[in-house]
C-alpha cells in the first residue's frame, strides 16, 4: 500500500513517526511523506521515504487563508494516489481530510492537540468546530490523544463516535529513553522544554522562579527550546534576553537530542494549558526524573499528583512556586521513588508499541 503521513513540519515526522514509520516499511508499504521542507527532510528520504514539499504556515489561524490547503495538498494526493492517509495536528487533519474527501481516499486521523483558538470562545472558535464536524465525518478513524478531548468532540457532536479511538499521545521510544540512575544535584535543577510561547506557560514558569528566588531557594532553572517571536503567542525575544541577562533563567537553547539535559536535571517542568499528550512529560518519565505540570487535559493522564510527580493549578504562578519548592524540598528516597514510578507508567501506558500497533491495525481495516 501506498500511505502518505502529512505533518506541520518534516522535523515531527523525523523525530515522533521515525518507528511507525519503519514499521510500515517492514509491512512492505510504500511512505510518502507531505509537510514543509526543513533541514530533516533529506534524513526522511535517506529512510525510503518519497517527500512532497507543503507550503503550510503552522503558526497563523486564518481559515479563508488556510483553506488554500485543500487545493494543495488535493493536487499532491491527486499525484501520489495514496491508499491512505495519516493526517496529524490541526491543519492537516481539516483540510487534508476535505483534500482527501474529494479524492474518496480514506484518512486516519490524529487530533494532537485542540489549540487555543478552538478551546476560547469567538468567532474563530465556531468556525474551527464547523470545519471539525464538516472534515471529520470523512475520517475512517480518529485517533485521541486523552479522554478529554474526545469527549468534548464527542458532546458537541464533532466526530462519530464509531470512529474514535484513545492513544497514548505518540507514545515513547522505552529504549531511547532509558531510566537513570538517580543521582541528586549539589544544586537543585529544574528543567524545562518546549517552544517559547505563551501557551506552555512560559510566563508563569519564569514568575515561580522570581518567588523562589526572591525567598532565597537555591536551585537551578533551566528552559530549553527555541525562541518564536513570529508565532501569535510568541515570547518577545527582548523579554526572554533579560531573563537571561537578569539570571532569572538559564537558556540552553534549542538541541536534536534533548536526552543528555534531561538526564542532568533533577525535575522536568510543563506548566502548559492544554496538551494532547505532552512529549516531554513522557520522555522525562520514561527516564526516571520526577515531573511537574498543571493539572489540565494531556498533562494530568501523565502526571500521578504525588505518585511521579505533582501537579499545579492552570496560570497560577504561586501555586507552580508551590510545587516546585515542594519537590525540590523532598528527600532522595521519595524523588527515587517518584521517578521509578513514571518508568513503570510509561512501561504499562505509554509505551510506542501501543500506538504503532493501533495504526497498523486502522491501516489494515481501511484495505
Amino acid at each position: 500500500m501506498k500511505v502518505a503521513i502529512v505533518l506541520n513540519t518534516s522535523w515531527n515526522i523525523y523525530n515522533f513517526r521515525l518507528n511507525l514509520i519503519q514499521s510500515l516499511q517492514e509491512q512492505g508499504h510504500e511512505i510518502f511523506t507531505i509537510a514543509p521542507t526543513d533541514g530533516y527532510t533529506p534524513l526522511l528520504e535517506e529512510r525510503g521515504c518519497k517527500h512532497f514539499h507543503l507550503k503550510m504556515d503552522s503558526r497563523g489561524a486564518n481559515p479563508l487563508k488556510d483553506a488554500a490547503l485543500i487545493f494543495e495538498l488535493y493536487s499532491i494526493y491527486r499525484k501520489i494516489r495514496p491508499d491512505v492517509i495519516l493526517h496529524y495536528t490541526i491543519k492537516p487533519n481539516v483540510y487534508g481530510t476535505l483534500a482527501a474527501a474529494l479524492l474518496r481516499i480514506p484518512v486516519v486521523n490524529n487530533v494532537c492537540g485542540l489549540g487555543t483558538v478552538f478551546l476560547k470562545k469567538g468567532p474563530l472558535a465556531i468556525v474551527a468546530k464547523l470545519l471539525y464536524r464538516l472534515s471529520f465525518r470523512f475520517a475512517r478513524k480518529v485517533f485521541f490523544q486523552n479522554p478529554d478531548d474526545l469527549k468534548l468532540f464527542l458532546d458537541k457532536n464533532l466526530v462519530q463516535k464509531q470512529t474514535v479511538d484513545l492513544i497514548p499521545g505518540s507514545g515513547i521510544d522505552l529504549k531511547r529513553f532509558a531510566p537513570v540512575n538517580y543521582q541528586r544535584n549539589s544544586t537543585f535543577t529544574f528543567l524545562l522544554i518546549s517552544r517559547l510561547i505563551t501557551d506552555k506557560g512560559i510566563l508563569e514558569y519564569v514568575e515561580a522562579v522570581k518567588k523562589l528566588k526572591a525567598e532565597g531557594v537555591q536551585a537551578r532553572f533551566q528552559v530549553l527550546g527555541a525562541m518564536d517571536p513570529e508565532h501569535k503567542r510568541g515570547i518577545n525575544k527582548e523579554l526572554i534576553q533579560s531573563w537571561i541577562n537578569s539570571g532569572t533563567i538559564e537558556y540552553l537553547g534549542t538541541t536534536d537530542d534533548v536526552r543528555h539535559f534531561i538526564q542532568q536535571a533533577d525535575c522536568v517542568v510543563l506548566p502548559s494549558y492544554r496538551e494532547g499528550t505532552p512529549r516531554t512529560l513522557l520522555e522525562a518519565a520514561s527516564s526516571s526524573k520526577p515531573i511537574i505540570a498543571t493539572d489540565v487535559p494531556g498533562c494530568n493522564q501523565v502526571v500521578e499528583h504525588q505518585v511521579n510527580g505533582l501537579l499545579c493549578k492552570l496560570k497560577d504562578a504561586d501555586d507552580l512556586a508551590r510545587q516546585m519548592r515542594t519537590l525540590a524540598g523532598l528527600d532522595d528516597n521519595t524523588l527515587q521513588t517518584f521517578g521509578s514510578n513514571g518508568r513503570k507508567k510509561m512501561e504499562t501506558e505509554f509505551d510506542e508499541s501501543i500506538v504503532i500497533n493501533k495504526y497498523l491495525q486502522a491501516i489494515h481495516e481501511v484495505k
